[in-house]
């Protein structure tokens, strides 16, 4: 399996919830347009709006990469907003940790599955 899942976990700073849902649909609207290894990119948001989730599948590790650069300054206004963390699922690359490296990830190999 050289799928690639990530979960983005975020925690929006107080007060700035609808900013961040307006950009997430902005963020939608991006990948819709321009990925084209996206397989997955679900938004949740829990119950207050302080905090979502983004459950993403991709093709393979430069799917991913190429999602992070169509987002592009979407992303940094995202990240304006919240407190980041990535999870990452799958046989990812050294690139692929690299770019996300600094908001510290967990990054998962896979065992086994179906």
């Amino acid at each position: 399996m050289s799928n690639i899942q990530v979960t983005a976990k975020f925690k929006i700073h107080p007060g700035k919830e609808e900013a961040f849902k307006t950009l997430a649909q902005a963020c939608m609207a991006c990948v819709k347009e321009k990925d084209t290894g996206t397989l997955q990119y679900d938004w949740y948001f829990s119950d207050d709006g302080s905090e979502c989730r983004v459950r993403e599948t991709y093709t393979n590790s430069n799917a991913v990469l190429a999602h992070v650069a169509n987002l592009g300054p979407l992303f940094g206004q995202v990240l304006e907003l919240s407190e980041f963390t990535p999870e990452i699922y799958g046989d990812a690359s050294d690139a692929l940790v690299g770019v996300v490296e600094a908001f510290s990830p967990e990054v998962f190999a896979l065992y086994q599955g179906l």
